[in-house]
């Protein structure tokens, strides 16, 4: 009995030496390399910035063709009758175009990323290592926040110097100094961050791998293409529709804003929002939840 009660205290004091070890960088890191070390996780980031920047570069083609289209006085007539944009407004827009589809992928990422970790109970491991839950989740967010804010931004800049080029064929080449396109360029990350926070909250909240990307993909996809469907004629749900997630991310990367719609900073809000609420919740229910 002497043996045991004299062992106590030196463990607990193993115990503590081995908590006090773990800061709150110590866990970034650990978070970064789990997320730079797994093959899948690196070919998805890669083939999400070659699908962006591939599609900047398909739009500034196909623009040089609606520049032309437009520069013909009978077909620019037609052209607007129907409501086609027009070319120079949408070229600012180029660089930052591929990010429905880095939405799409960064989210679905963020999920795997912290579902498969409660899936496989790995996550017990990952709370053991890091007794403290908020900071073991808040560094897997930051960590998944600030990759999705590099290929966001990344790939914007890079998809806008690839399309200069083709634009100048046309004259609608633009610097980073014209009306918002620096702004577009950085919010392109900026809305895969928040976009990456509100889908690994939701994915923590779920548990479930397919549970979590359907559920993301479908509030931010999915469902403003039935409100726009079935909704579009009604007033006040176009104006609650200004409120979705997607919407505050379309208004944080547009270059021109039309009347009645949010700013890109009113935007950031309604994104922002989301995400923080969600991220909120998540933690509060894993510090209550049993894992």
């Amino acid at each position: 009995m002497a043996t045991s009660t004299s062992q106590a205290p030196a463990q607990q004091r193993a115990r503590q030496e081995q908590l006090s070890g773990v800061t709150f960088g110590r866990v970034l890191k650990s978070e970064w390399i789990k997320v730079t070390t797994v093959p899948s996780t690196v070919i998805l980031i890669v083939t999400t910035i070659v699908v962006m920047v591939g599609i900047a570069a398909l739009l500034a083609w196909q623009t040089t063709f609606l520049f032309d289209a437009q520069s013909n006085p009978d077909m620019a007539a037609q052209m607007q009758a129907q409501g086609a944009p027009d070319a120079a407004e949408i070229s600012r827009d180029i660089p930052g175009s591929g990010l429905i589809f880095g939405q799409l992928l960064m989210a679905s990422l963020a999920v795997v990323l912290i579902a498969s970790e409660w899936g496989t109970g790995m996550i017990r491991s990952t709370m053991v290592a890091v007794p403290n839950r908020t900071s073991a989740l808040l560094a897997k967010q930051l960590i998944m926040a600030a990759v999705s804010f590099l290929v966001g931004a990344g790939s914007a800049l890079i998809g806008y110097v690839i399309a200069q080029p083709i634009l100048d064929t046309a004259e609608l080449g633009f610097s980073l100094d014209a009306d918002g396109a620096l702004l577009h360029i950085i919010n392109t990350g900026s809305v895969l961050a928040l976009v990456s926070v509100f889908a690994m909250s939701v994915g923590t909240l779920i548990r479930n791998t397919a549970g979590g990307v359907v559920t993301s993909i479908g509030v931010l996809l999915v469902l403003p293409i039935l409100v726009a469907i079935f909704g579009g004629g009604t007033e006040w749900v176009a104006d609650a529709a200004r409120f979705l997630p997607s919407s505050g991310g379309e208004q944080m990367v547009a270059t021109t804003i039309q009347d009645g719609d949010l700013n890109q900073w009113q935007g950031s809000l309604v994104l922002g929002g989301w995400a923080l609420v969600l991220l909120a919740a998540s933690l509060l229910v894993t510090k209550k939840r049993d894992i």
